[in-house]
């Protein structure tokens, strides 16, 4: 299976990778490379999404999409919260290349209010949560409506992760196995 690159300029997203960079939760760049792939079903459910939210008048912008099991190693040993992190003795949805982290951007092309940041692994993150903002609350659900209706499954815990319904049906995938360049 061939994962499918994704870009700005032909998928009508920003891409910010953030384990490519040091404004992450490690602290440091998880990947060598700033590269952005999904699934081919993935891409598709993305592209229905990017519609979605353009005839509303947002932008998307990603943080993270296909993501190695030495990466998902890499996180979990830094931070062991499988409240937040899926074991990678199971998988994660990432690591399958079925899964997305990402966000609504506005007209201007600016992150809207979701009541926290990417990655905040706390209570506040959770959909629902109690203790941000009811704009906040709004945007999430926007995000929510929109992704759900291009195919999308949400985590409960964190507002920016969305992934296939049939997730673990998919394959894990090593870097190598991949081919992508990311560690």
């Amino acid at each position: 299976m061939i994962l499918k690159k994704i870009q700005e300029d032909t998928h009508g997203v920003a891409i910010d990778l953030r384990y490519a960079t040091p404004l992450n939760f490690t602290g440091k760049p998880v990947y060598a490379a700033a590269r952005c792939f999904l699934h081919p079903k993935a891409e598709d459910a993305l592209n229905a999404a990017v519609s979605l939210a353009k005839q509303l008048g947002y932008g998307m912008k990603i943080f993270d999409a296909y993501r190695p099991t030495e990466a998902q190693w890499k996180l979990w040993e830094h931070t062991p919260d499988p409240e937040f992190l899926a074991d990678p003795r199971r998988g994660s949805p990432h690591s399958r290349g079925v899964a997305v982290d990402l966000t609504l951007l506005d007209a201007q092309g600016r992150e809207i209010d979701m009541g926290t940041e990417f990655d905040a692994f706390t209570p506040l993150s959770h959909h629902g949560g109690e203790g941000v903002s009811m704009e906040a609350h709004r945007n999430r659900m926007i995000l929510l409506g929109i992704m759900s209706a291009a195919g999308w499954d949400f985590y409960r815990n964190e507002w920016w992760h969305y992934q296939l319904f049939d997730s673990k049906s998919y394959p894990l995938l090593s870097d190598a196995e991949a081919g992508t360049g990311l560690m």
